[in-house]
């Protein structure tokens, strides 16, 4: 038989309604509680019943997450923390890769996709704010990303201005003032977003960010930033760059591979930072400088919003912005960081 709530406080020796706030990640619960029933939940191998949630609230326990790239291993983590935060509440996510394709992003948004879903979370890619704000479809609609997007919709983002800028104080404050950015694109998004920020540092300093030194590229991977570093440290001497930041840590490790075959020395030579503080650059040699988003704040401020929407919440659209942190690793500092595991998996 199926394990009930019922059960599941008789283990735990507390109320069905304390578990059923922990089931549905109520904030009022206190740790100690929340650690309680959510080991009685464990052991006896509770499972929400998305069947009988149907019938009581007339919806399915579905909702629609659209991301750009599954592979991008930011998105990755995004989605895996949906996933287990979504499952907590009661709802099973579904995921659609658009790769950032814009008609299978207007298929997001218009709602033919949605079928059985009580809800959608789409990080648009390529749609203007125009064509967002055009929307007619009344699924309930949360927002990711830091481009401008329409304020009639609710929408999470970190607030990438601020965060880019801090990393271009931060290059400027290690004695660097030849800086370069790499991931420029042609349409406008979130490295538009980090340029600005960026540019702003560097205007403030009255440091120079010439358009030989801002390098587009056409994605957003590793091979993209060793490219763009091949081509930066192609630069006669007296333009080459001595810091770089990349838009993201994908790029950042592709150019401390650019850096490494070249025989340039990181940090000595070059700083490299990037943004969204990857795995895979905090266990690179040397550790990379990043920006950390809150992706705890972020699942949970997107859910909070996409749930309320479908238990017909009316409020003003929200758009909250997500912390983040400046992390200063050995790509920029050249001091020795140990690499603490539980990072990559808090």
């Amino acid at each position: 038989m199926a394990v009930r709530l019922k059960d599941v406080a008789l283990h735990a020796g507390v109320s069905v309604k304390t578990v059923s706030n922990v089931v549905n990640d109520q904030p009022h619960v206190s740790p100690g509680m929340r650690e309680r029933v959510s080991a009685s939940l464990t052991a006896l191998g509770y499972r929400p019943n998305l069947a009988a949630r149907q019938l009581k609230h007339g919806r399915g326990g579905f909702i629609a997450l659209a991301l750009p790239q599954l592979t991008q291993p930011y998105f990755a983590e995004v989605a895996a923390r949906l996933s287990e935060q979504a499952t907590r509440r009661g709802f099973l996510l579904l995921l659609d890769e658009t790769g950032g394709d814009p008609e299978q992003e207007r298929l997001v948004l218009s709602g033919i996709r949605a079928h059985m879903v009580d809800g959608v979370i789409l990080s648009p890619l390529t749609l203007t704010a125009e064509e967002i704000a055009a929307r007619t479809d009344s699924l309930p609609l949360v927002l990711l990303g830091e481009r401008r997007t329409p304020t009639q919709f609710d929408h999470v983002a970190v607030d990438s201005v601020a965060a880019s800028r801090a990393m271009g104080e931060h290059l400027l404050g290690t004695g660097r003032r030849r800086l370069a950015a790499l991931g420029r694109q042609l349409r406008e998004g979130t490295a538009s977003v980090r340029l600005r920020g960026y540019r702003e540092a560097l205007d403030a300093a009255g440091v120079e960010l010439p358009a030989e030194r801002v390098v587009r590229v056409r994605g957003f991977g590793r091979a993209e930033g060793y490219l763009g570093m091949r081509a930066l440290l192609d630069l006669p001497a007296a333009h080459r760059p001595d810091a770089v930041f990349a838009f993201n840590d994908l790029m950042a490790v592709g150019a401390l591979r650019a850096c490494f075959e070249a025989g340039v020395r990181v940090p000595d030579d070059i700083a490299v930072a990037g943004f969204d503080d990857i795995p895979e650059g905090r266990f690179h040699t040397p550790a990379l400088t990043t920006i950390r988003p809150d992706l705890d704040a972020l699942t949970r401020n997107v859910l909070d919003l996409l749930i309320d929407r479908i238990n017909g919440s009316t409020a003003q659209p929200a758009h909250p912005d997500v912390p983040w942190s400046l992390l200063p690793r050995e790509s920029t500092t050249g001091t020795r960081h140990p690499v603490v595991v539980l990072e990559e998996t808090a």
